[in-house]
């Protein structure tokens, strides 16, 4: 799949459904719809893309959505919170386009650090940041449940657009 074939746009309440369905299918405990919807209509800091399938790359009963990005821009830090791509569409540039954007976002409000945590055993993730220009500064023993495992704190400090973003 080439950026060509899927936009980015703000997320609305109307997507809630399609976004949820995605939690559901990419995360071993994913947020609830009620914790979706708190982050998507009443959280000043957060901020919600999704990536949508263009209208002629879509077969009829796929859904467009292949793809959200859940972000906080608080003063001058990003904090990446979900990120997650339908899984037949993986390793195409989603997530990518995705990080990306909010970055270029919180260049715009004036952030200078972006950090998030990412399960340790999620290879591709941690390869995707690192990839963005992440660095990993440190590990929060037992952060995830089901199962558990370590989180690896990863940072971008000065915040910048990478060439390979």
């Amino acid at each position: 799949m080439l950026i060509s074939e899927f936009h980015i746009v703000p997320a609305t309440p109307d997507m809630l459904p399609d976004i949820l369905a995605l939690e559901e299918a990419c995360f071993s405990s994913p947020w609830t719809r009620k914790m979706l919807e708190a982050e998507l209509t009443d959280n000043q800091f957060a901020h919600f893309l999704v990536a949508r399938q263009r209208e002629e790359s879509v077969a009829q009963a796929e859904p467009t959505i292949i793809g959200y990005h859940c972000f906080w821009i608080v003063f001058e830090e990003l904090r990446l919170m979900n990120l997650a791509v339908r899984e037949s569409m993986r390793r195409r540039g989603v997530g990518g386009a995705l990080v990306t954007e909010a970055l270029r976002l919180g260049l715009e409000q004036a952030v200078t650090r972006a950090v998030l945590e990412v399960r340790a055993s999620n290879d591709s993730a941690r390869s995707l940041y690192t990839h963005l220009g992440f660095l990993q500064v440190g590990c929060r023993p037992r952060y995830y449940m089901n199962p558990i495992e370590d989180a690896v704190l990863m940072e971008m400090h000065p915040l910048v657009l990478s060439s390979g973003s």
